[in-house]
């Protein structure tokens, strides 16, 4: 409980709650606070218990997948080969961000790199099969999609291995700076 208080978003977050939870009871009472925090609770319910889910989901990540394997596939020192893996992934995995982040919250915390988690990010942000059957094709069709497939599929291996790049020069800087 003590590092909730001392999160800053927390912190943010709760501040700008209470600022628009006044701005309601400004606007029209305590009815108006009432019909804000009912639209909340609506949300927390639909929003809660998918969040719950992928937590659940990320925590047993942890768990059943050897640290070892997770450096030895998509460490930082796992370069390219970590890259296309994670963007390969990153294509074929289903679900919103409720689902996406917490597992990379949980890849990273067992030793995923930088590389990597950014590669499946950028990967499945914009070349995710799943959107592209239910969102690309449906609305823009075919061409339309296998066109901005195609133009996209470096994205994921450009961005990964920049960040891979970048997360080295900012290591290699902070251990100079410890010397």
């Amino acid at each position: 409980m003590k590092k909730i208080f001392s999160d800053k978003s927390f912190l943010v977050f709760t501040g700008m709650a209470l600022l628009a939870g006044y701005g309601c009871y400004a606007k029209g009472g305590m009815e108006a606070v009432l019909k804000g925090l009912s639209a909340a609770w609506d949300m927390l319910v639909l929003v809660g218990s998918r969040l719950l889910a992928a937590f659940v989901l990320a925590g047993f990540v942890q768990v059943l997948l050897p640290k070892e394997l997770i450096i030895k596939w998509l460490g930082a020192k796992s370069g390219l080969r970590g890259i296309l893996i994670a963007s390969s992934v990153g294509v074929i995995t289903p679900g919103g961000p409720m689902l996406s982040f917490p597992l990379v919250a949980a890849l990273y915390k067992i030793g995923a790199g930088y590389g990597p988690l950014v590669a499946y990010l950028t990967s499945w942000e914009i070349l995710n099969f799943y959107r592209a059957v239910i969102w690309d094709i449906p609305f823009m069709g075919i061409k339309f999609t296998g066109l901005r497939f195609f133009v996209s599929l470096l994205l994921p291996l450009l961005a990964g291995w920049s960040a891979h790049k970048i997360s080295q020069l900012l290591e290699n800087a902070s251990k100079k700076n410890k010397e």
